[in-house]
Formats: C-alpha cells, sequence, structure tokens
C-alpha cells in the first residue's frame, strides 16, 4: 500500500533540504520515516520545477549548473527586498546570483564565437596535418631512394669488387 503525503508536508520536507542549514537525505528519512528513494523522487521533481534543491552541503559555487539556472530563473521577476529575503532564507549574497546570470548570459553570446573560433582552429590543424602528410611521403621518398641506392653500390661492389682508392 502507498502512502500519500499532501502537498505541504512534501513542501516542508523538501525546503529542510534546502540551504542555509541543508538536512541531509539520510537525516530526514530518520527523522520522518519515508524512504530515501521516496525522497530522491520527490527532491528531482522539484528540481524539473525549477526550484534550487542542492544535492549536498556543500558552499553555494558549487552547486550544479541546474541549481544556478533554477536560482536565476526563480528570482528573475524579484524586487530588491523580496530577493534579499530569498537569499538570507537560502544562504546566498546577491552578488553570486548577479555572477551566476552574468556567466549563464555569456554562455549564450559567447556560444556563436566559440563555434567560429573552433572552426577556425580546426582549419589550421587541417593545414598542419596536410603540410606534415606532405613532408611525410617526401621523406619516404628520399629515404625509399636512399635505400635503393645503397642496395645498388652493395651490388656492384658484389660483382666488380671494392673500387681501390688511388
Amino acid at each position: 500500500m502507498q502512502k500519500r503525503y499532501s502537498v505541504k508536508f512534501k513542501d516542508s520536507v523538501i525546503k529542510k533540504m534546502m540551504p542555509p542549514a541543508p538536512v541531509s537525505v539520510p537525516q530526514l528519512c530518520r527523522e520522518t520515516g519515508i524512504s530515501d528513494v521516496t525522497l530522491y523522487k520527490w527532491r528531482k521533481q522539484y528540481r524539473d520545477k525549477g526550484v534550487a534543491v542542492p544535492a549536498y552541503k556543500t558552499k553555494p559555487e558549487n552547486w550544479t549548473p541546474e541549481d544556478k539556472l533554477a536560482v536565476i530563473i526563480e528570482t528573475a521577476s524579484f524586487n530588491e527586498v523580496r530577493l534579499s529575503e530569498y537569499c538570507r532564507s537560502k544562504g546566498l549574497f546577491k552578488k553570486q546570483i548577479d555572477l551566476w546570470r552574468e556567466e549563464a548570459l555569456s554562455g549564450y553570446k559567447n556560444t556563436a564565437q566559440i563555434k567560429k573560433q573552433q572552426s577556425r582552429h580546426h582549419q589550421k590543424d587541417k593545414k598542419r596535418i596536410n603540410a606534415l602528410e606532405h613532408e611525410l611521403k617526401r621523406k619516404d621518398k628520399a629515404l625509399a631512394e636512399t635505400a635503393a641506392l645503397l642496395v645498388l653500390s652493395k651490388k656492384c661492389e658484389a660483382i666488380w669488387g671494392v673500387k681501390e682508392e688511388s
């Protein structure tokens, strides 16, 4: 038989997982009697909704990009007062959220530039590879010619004998 939990209860449990003083899933299992599988499933559901629920008791700088993006989306429409309250409740600083927003925006802006730069590097690499292959072929031919001359000179010595120095 599956237990049904109210939305309010789920919210309260998920809030315990959030900063500034997050409780670990095993600890919540002991406190609430809910299985860890259920708690992980709830956390994933909340993340999918765009709520930042960090997985570990880490510093905000170490949060996953998904959690950082969830915070950016969640706080996008906040005014200064509401943003300050949110930051205090999550154990964040406004500067961190601003930095994450800038990083996200710069990622979108730089994508085209990065692709162009990669294309240029790819072309340079292709030219370098072609030049090296050409040089390798030339050296292979020179080596083959030298080997052929050596073999011929040995055959000549075998047929006509050693050439005396005068």
